[in-house]
């Protein structure tokens, strides 16, 4: 067993699984290349046909294909600001992951990626990239004066999911993102509006705290699932991968999204409870069992915070079936059920409200977006939030999935077959760029695959993009 980090590094390194290629070189491979220009293509072809769509007077709701955005460049604090986060990542982050201990390690990508998400956030301004996001319209906090607390909210919230049109004695109903989600989501703003966290700013800075943590998630994952498999050193294989990981992880171009909407918490929920399922997995006793418990019920939370979740499923079962702890789900599901158990006395019903939802849904801006265009426009949008380097890292795994942990390609692919499937249920019709969010956070842990020499090279094309992206293009959320 490798006595330091980076003992564990430098064994990793000298059989580095990319070397099978040939490609050891700072510059990317050709594949490499190739299939980031077919992912360039991809949005092109989306971007091109839903102008067209606009130009023919179609009401897709898109304003700048394939993303829900809006063509005006600005700047802002964050313009000096996110650069300098950027460039400290770039230049130090490689380094430190391999070189410091793993504790501190998880807190400091923790804290860098909540430095980038509002750094990002702040190229709008305070006010319009952070304090307003979760307050306008159809946001959550705009319904909180029709509350007056967690037990009466949830009391009623089936009532007033569907509008006036659809149920004409309806005396009012929830805005837009509180009605087309479970009230778990609402009920964490009222939770913190009750605390004295009032307002957009506190909101605001709560999801991109929660958000970023995932990249901190993921990376415990991956340890823990790695633990029964080592190098000829001894060394931890998924310790290896999250620290290779990492670096990504924290420049993950989806920030500019998890900055500020409330999808952005959801990933980091969701991580959160695969990492006690996968600890759970991983241990005995007391410990163990707590882990099992927490980890359902956070899962089973993250039912109440959006219905899409339902697909998030398949990480925990990842989880269960690579280590074969059958006996965690046992426990899990005991808090999973405490969770629902809980919702259900306090007068809210899953089923009931999804059902509602769907009919929502339908008379939505949903039936004018068409199936056919965004069953590959939605993929197109994704790639903005995922970036070109996981393009290269996906090619890499899927080239040699043994050559890290199975557990983190079954991850992988788990995410990506998450994807595919809600791209393919028809259910989210662009948007998918932030709807995606907890999805897309394991899918960025194939970037672990870059070559140590091209890590900087690809994590500053991460930074590019997310940069621009933020700078010239303004978005709702």
């Amino acid at each position: 067993m490798a006595n330091t980090p980076v003992e564990a590094v430098e064994a990793v390194e000298a059989v580095e699984p990319q070397r099978r290629d040939g490609e050891e070189g700072r510059r990317p491979s050709i594949p490499d290349l190739l299939i980031v220009a077919a992912g360039v293509a991809l949005v092109l072809v989306a971007a091109f046909e839903g102008w067209a769509r606009l130009d023919r007077g179609e009401n897709i709701f898109v304003f700048f294909p394939p993303l829900l955005a809006w063509w005006i460049p600005h700047v802002g604090p964050g313009t000096v600001l996110a650069p300098i986060v950027a460039v400290a990542v770039v230049a130090y982050g490689p380094t430190l992951a391999a070189r410091m201990r793993w504790s501190r390690l998880v807190l400091a990508a923790w804290a860098a990626s909540f430095a980038w998400i509002v750094s990002l956030a702040l190229i709008d301004g305070w006010q319009n990239g952070i304090v307003v996001r979760l307050e306008e319209g159809q946001e959550y906090l705009s319904d909180l004066p029709r509350v007056t607390g967690l037990g009466q909210m949830l009391s009623i919230f089936s009532d007033h999911i569907l509008t006036k049109g659809q149920d004409p004695d309806q005396t009012f109903f929830w805005t837009t993102h509180v009605g087309a989600h479970p009230p778990g989501a609402f009920g964490v703003f009222v939770v913190l509006d009750r605390i004295g966290l009032s307002g957009g700013g506190p909101a605001g800075l709560f999801v991109i705290l929660i958000g970023a943590s995932a990249a901190a998630a993921t990376a415990v994952t991956l340890r823990a699932l790695g633990a029964g498999e080592r190098s000829a050193g001894g060394t931890n294989l998924g310790e290896d991968l999250a620290r290779r990981a990492l670096p990504f992880a924290v420049l993950f171009p989806g920030a500019v999204w998890i900055g500020v909407s409330a999808d952005g918490m959801f990933a980091g929920v969701v991580a959160w409870g695969v990492a006690l399922v996968a600890l759970a997995a991983t241990r005995y006793g007391t410990r163990a069992l707590a882990c099992a418990v927490g980890g359902g019920m956070v899962l089973v939370f993250s039912l109440y915070l959006s219905y899409g979740l339902v697909l998030a499923g398949l990480f925990p079962l990842v989880v269960v079936a690579v280590t074969r702890r059958w006996r965690v789900l046992l426990p899990a599901l005991a808090g999973g059920a405490l969770v629902v158990g809980a919702f259900t006395a306090a007068g809210f019903w899953w089923l009931d409200g999804f059902e509602k939802v769907q009919i929502i849904y339908a008379a939505s801006i949903a039936q004018d977006r068409p199936y056919e265009y965004f069953v590959y426009a939605n993929l197109a949008a994704v790639l903005f939030a995922l970036g070109p380097a996981v393009l290269a890292g996906l090619r890499r795994l899927a080239m040699h999935p043994r050559a890290v942990p199975v557990g983190a390609t079954l991850l992988v692919a788990a995410a990506v077959v998450a994807v595919l499937l809600a791209d393919a249920s028809g259910m989210s019709k662009a948007e998918v760029e932030r709807i995606w969010l907890p999805f897309g956070v394991w899918i960025v842990l194939a970037c672990g695959m870059i070559p140590r020499r091209q890590v900087r090279g690809w994590l500053a094309v991460q930074a590019v993009l997310a940069i621009a992206v933020n700078s010239l293009l303004v978005m709702p959320w």
